[in-house]
């Protein structure tokens, strides 16, 4: 595996990691920013890390929905992956984040989802 998908891989899981532990913390205790903003990149760093794997130029996907159907084109196993909750994927990550723990708690479920299907597959 390349260097850049291993770390792009390594770096999902780190951002998952913490998006559960704050999702975990007592309700008054939350911060459904940190929840948000870790989800969004654990999902948009483990679907570079799979495309990087795979030799795909990344410069020119600039939102999860353009990486997320790249990976589709290449494993429609993908498919998969239910993204339907994450309401940020045609967006630039910069400039969406939720506060609401429900919705945050969807954005948690996406990424665990595609960190679950990539370890079915083997990719990870």
């Amino acid at each position: 595996m390349g260097t850049k998908a291993k770390e792009h891989f390594e770096t999902a899981q780190e951002k998952l990691n913490e998006a559960k532990e704050e999702l975990f913390r007592p309700e008054e205790d939350i911060v459904s920013y940190l929840i948000c903003k870790n989800s969004q990149h654990a999902i948009e760093s483990y679907l570079k890390g799979y495309l990087l794997k795979n030799g795909v130029d990344i410069e020119d996907c600039n939102t999860i929905e353009s990486l997320y159907k790249q990976c589709v084109t290449i494993n429609s196993n993908f498919e998969k992956v239910d993204l339907t909750s994450f309401e940020c994927k045609g967006h630039n990550l910069n400039s969406r984040y939720c506060n609401e723990v429900e919705k945050v708690s969807n954005c948690f479920d996406a990424a665990d989802n595609l960190d679950t299907f990539l370890r079915k597959e083997k990719i990870i």
